[in-house]
């Protein structure tokens, strides 16, 4: 078997780069982006192609990814491992911390609660497990879109009206969400102070697979007058993300410098 082991990791190579191009891919280009000899591109996207895994359109001359990698995906969305893995590390930085912790992810130019570790006597929180809010807005959106490249965060944001203010507050260009970002990444976390709800707090750290791409941001809410002993909730924060992260394959400390 481990004389198969390059050409699997070839396989997969290719696949992870179809899925890196927004359109399909020559096999040329391939080829050319991976390294690889032609033969053996042409050969591996055979198989592929034979496996369901990839497609091939013979009018373009290019290749796409094909119906076994879309079931695979939705296979991952079905056993939901980030959330089997966050789950358990969720409530014990809720106990260790003393305050709410949650789990979101980014949808859109939204984050998606999926979620949600309360404690008794702390207070009720609109972050419940579905609910969606601007990630602009919140700690762990800033978590996320800090690690972010600039071009996706463009993307997310392209005008004025892609902005969301509750209470009259947060980002309102992609100037000032640019200098609240640029912040987060010389902080190392992610901080909200009064942007959901008045009176309450958050500290977040975005969780990287093995690509260094954040797919989640953990946070804890806490009462904004106890921001002074905030440290050691930080500290819990960014140790429950990282230990995340090496979960899901990250080799690192923390998010990726970005422009």
């Amino acid at each position: 078997m481990t004389g198969n082991a390059p050409a699997a990791g070839h396989a997969l190579a290719i696949l992870t780069l179809l899925a890196r191009h927004a359109t399909p891919v020559a096999a040329a280009t391939v080829a050319r982006e991976l390294g690889l000899p032609r033969s053996s591109t042409y050969h591996l996207l055979s198989v592929l192609v034979e496996q369901g895994y990839a497609v091939h359109l013979p009018e373009e001359r290019r290749y796409g990814l094909g119906v076994a990698a879309y079931e695979l995906g939705s296979a991952y969305t079905r056993q939901a491992p980030l959330q089997r893995l966050a789950r358990p590390r969720l409530t014990r930085l809720a106990d260790g911390s003393g305050h709410n912790a949650h789990l979101a992810v980014l949808h859109g130019p939204d984050v998606l609660y999926v979620i949600e570790e309360r404690v008794a006597g702390r207070p009720s929180l609109v972050t419940d497990v579905g609910v969606r809010l601007p990630a602009t807005l919140t700690a762990s959106g800033l978590a996320i879109l800090a690690a972010l490249p600039p071009a996706q965060v463009r993307a997310l944001y392209p005008s004025r009206a892609a902005f969301v203010q509750r209470h009259e507050q947060g980002p309102r260009s992609l100037v000032e969400l640019r200098r609240v970002l640029s912040a987060t990444r010389a902080r190392g976390y992610a901080v909200e102070d009064g942007l959901v709800t008045p009176g309450l707090a958050s500290v977040a750290s975005a969780v990287l697979d093995h690509s260094g791409h954040p797919v989640a941001g953990v946070a804890v809410t806490y009462p904004a007058d106890e921001g002074p002993g905030v440290g050691a909730v930080v500290r819990l924060v960014r140790g429950t993300a990282d230990e995340l992260s090496r979960r899901l394959g990250h080799r690192g400390d923390g998010p990726p410098p970005a422009g």
